[in-house]
């Protein structure tokens, strides 16, 4: 194992990670509050993970992401999902031009740096599955064609935890493709002042562009060098394993309570998590606080619930608490 020069590897990251308040302050212009929102933006666009958001109307979720594309200077599309969306509506179609008598490819709105799948719950499996293959693979497949998605690539997803008619619930296991699961709280009452107020001029504040993609894809780059100690990479293995085995943890009430665990899908998406948050905090090496700063919007969405967890009213984010206690910190 190479050692590391933590100081220099310190100073780097502080050198590279100074846009991360410039863009904070451009997203601020904008959305009051919701700080936690806009963290985990960050850290989904840094980790290369995309986003699920669960939250009521009205709380900012697409000015959110539309304000982050614009102040990365990067193509926003917005797909509103409704029972009768086609994939071909997403992904694009081959089109037959009488001009050329040949078939072209006419690319749909999924070809964009960020995409906002607006109630993802609305629309059925075919459609589903068609934009959560793009988000997999990144590339589309239209006819015998294959098209890269642009870099860098951002998929959030929003759902609406009310109004559950008509709606075709994400499978467990793709929702397993999204890194982070954020729920979305409403503003506090100074916030929501500021917020009226800001309604009732009419003058509202638009980003300007301080980053370009390019600048995204390097600092990904860099979000991978952050060092991460063998002993929080067996913290990060220790929690999702809580998740499956709980009883080897002292957690014996727990077992009756999850169906399934976490997938060593949920252990990487811990570890990149960390380190972009790390990365937020402008620090060159993870520490168990920033594990467990992502721990609840990584695995909330993992962990399965048996019936009596549903009886007794727990939530995956009670599961979460009582393992982030037993476990062991470093």
């Amino acid at each position: 194992m190479d050692t590391v020069n933590i100081k220099e590897l310190n100073e780097r990251i502080e050198r590279e990670s100074a846009f991360v308040d410039i863009l904070s302050m451009e997203m601020g212009k904008v959305i009051v509050g919701q700080k936690h929102l806009v963290d985990n933006l960050l850290i989904g666009l840094l980790a290369n993970g995309h986003i699920l958001l669960e939250g009521l109307p009205g709380l900012a979720k697409t000015l959110a992401i539309n304000t982050l594309a614009k102040s990365i200077n990067a193509k926003f599309n917005r797909i509103q999902f409704t029972p009768d969306l086609l994939p071909a509506d997403l992904i694009g179609t081959m089109i037959y031009s009488q001009k050329s008598e040949d078939f072209q490819i006419k690319k749909g709105p999924v070809f964009a740096n960020f995409i906002l799948a607006d109630e993802i719950n609305r629309s059925p499996a075919k459609v589903q599955s068609a934009l959560l293959e793009a988000m997999q693979e990144r590339q589309v497949t239209i006819g015998d064609h294959t098209y890269k998605l642009p870099e860098p690539f951002l998929v959030m997803a929003t759902q609406n935890p009310i109004e559950q008619e008509g709606t075709y619930p994400l499978p467990e296991a793709q929702v397993d493709r999204f890194m982070l699961k954020v729920v979305v709280t409403y503003p506090k009452k100074e916030e929501e002042k500021l917020i009226v107020r800001m309604n009732n001029s009419g003058l509202f504040p638009s980003p300007k562009p301080v980053l370009s993609p390019e600048d995204i894809v390097k600092a990904r780059s860099v979000v991978r060098d952050v060092y991460m100690d063998e002993k929080i990479e067996r913290y990060i293995v220790d929690i999702v394993y809580a998740t499956r085995t709980p009883d080897e943890y002292g957690l014996k009430s727990l077992k009756d309570l999850i169906s399934f665990g976490g997938s060593p899908r949920a252990s990487i998406s811990l570890a990149m998590a960390s380190k972009a948050y790390a990365f937020i905090k402008r620090r060159g090496y993870v520490i168990p606080e920033d594990v467990r700063a992502v721990c609840y919007e990584v695995l909330r969405h993992r962990i399965g619930l048996t019936y009596e967890a549903e009886a007794e009213n727990i939530t995956t984010e009670n599961i979460i608490s009582d393992i982030l206690n037993a476990v062991e910190v470093p």
